[in-house]
C-alpha cells in the first residue's frame, strides 16, 4: 500500500483532485465524506452535536443543517473546539479502519483530509497540497458553492496560512488554471506517486 496525504485550503479544488486521482486508480479515503456519514440522524455524533449546539442546527427534514453549524463554530473558537472534540475522534477511528482494510494490498491509498497540514497523519509516504491563491478561492466559493464572501473569509481565517501549508508539501498541484490544466497537474501528481519506492523510505 502506498499511503499518500492530500490536502488544501477550502475552495482550492481538493475534491476535484481527489476525484481525478480516483479515476486513475487510487482508493480515496475522504474525511469530509466520513464526517457526513457520522453526522447522519440517529448517530451518536448527531445526538451529541444537538445536545451541545441546540435544536437550531437541525433542518426541517431532520438532517443536520451544516450552514447553521458553520454560522456557530466559525465565529466562536470554543464552539469550534467543542465540535472537534465530538467529531474528530470518531473520524480518526473510521479512517484507521479503512486504511487497515487496504494495508495488505498494493493500492495507492489517498487520504483526503482538509486539516492534514495542521494535524498530520502517521505513515504517509508523501503529502500532496492543492494550491490556490486565497482570494481566487474566495471568488470560486462565492460563485460556485453559494458562500457569502464573509463566510468564505471566516473559513479561510480558521485554516493554516497558505505558506505554512505549502511548507508541508512533498508535491504541489497548482489549481490556478482551467479544468484541463488541472487534469495535467493531476497527471503529474499521479506520475510522482507511482515513482515512489516504499522500500527506499525510512
Amino acid at each position: 500500500m502506498l499511503l499518500i496525504g492530500l490536502t488544501g485550503g477550502i475552495g482550492a479544488g481538493k475534491s476535484s483532485v481527489s476525484a481525478a486521482l480516483a479515476e486513475r486508480g487510487a482508493v480515496v479515503i475522504d474525511a469530509d465524506a466520513i464526517v457526513k456519514e457520522l453526522q447522519s440522524p440517529g448517530t451518536e455524533v448527531f445526538a451529541e452535536m444537538v445536545e451541545r449546539f441546540g435544536i437550531g442546527i437541525v433542518a426541517d427534514d431532520g438532517t443536520l443543517d451544516r450552514a447553521a453549524v458553520a454560522d456557530v463554530v466559525f465565529t466562536d473558537p470554543q464552539a469550534l473546539a467543542d465540535l472537534g472534540a465530538i467529531v474528530h475522534p470518531r473520524v480518526h477511528a473510521e479512517i484507521e479502519r479503512r486504511i487497515a482494510e487496504q494495508a495488505s494490498t498494493d493500492r495507492v491509498v489517498v487520504l483526503d483530509i482538509p486539516l492534514l497540514a495542521e494535524a498530520g497523519w502517521p505513515g504517509l509516504l508523501g503529502t500532496i497540497v492543492v494550491d490556490l491563491d486565497p482570494e481566487v478561492a474566495i471568488a470560486r466559493l462565492v460563485a460556485h458553492r453559494g458562500f457569502t464572501e464573509a463566510d468564505a473569509r471566516n473559513r479561510i481565517a480558521n485554516q493554516m496560512e497558505r505558506e505554512q501549508r505549502l511548507s508541508k508539501a512533498d508535491f504541489v498541484v497548482d489549481n490556478h488554471g482551467d479544468p484541463l490544466a488541472l487534469q495535467a497537474e493531476v497527471d503529474r501528481a499521479w506520475a510522482w506517486i507511482r515513482s515512489i519506492d516504499p522500500a527506499s523510505l525510512p
